[in-house]
């Protein structure tokens, strides 16, 4: 698999918005966000990639999916599930609110169940 870099250009207006007026005291996925940033940036995992293959999903957005999925001890499944459903998620991941998470498609055809 190739790496098609997904550069983090920060959370959608949108997404921002509505997250923060819905979680007013905001959650984990929020604070890492504020105050980390961008946690993981792909260029960072580009030399563990061939040039040549099918795109990868995001190493460094499937990496903050894992961390959360980790604290949350959710498995897989629940994880990919996570990132189509919390909009805190999305926040976390800079996604616009109506992304179907291309993490999560990829999450749940890995995840044993």
């Amino acid at each position: 698999m190739s790496l098609e870099s997904r550069r983090d250009v920060g959370v959608p207006e949108l997404t921002a918005r509505v997250v923060r007026a819905s979680f007013p005291k905001g959650t984990l996925a929020i604070r890492v966000r504020e105050a980390l940033g961008p946690l993981f940036e792909d260029a960072s995992f580009i030399e563990a990639f061939p040039v040549r293959g099918r795109p990868a999903v995001s190493p460094g957005a499937l990496a903050l999916v894992s961390v959360l999925q980790y604290a949350e001890g959710l498995s897989d499944r629940q994880a990919a599930d996570q990132v189509r459903a919390r909009m805190d998620w999305k926040f976390l991941l800079g996604l616009e609110l109506d992304d179907p998470g291309s993490t999560s498609r990829s999450l749940a055809t890995s995840a044993p169940g």
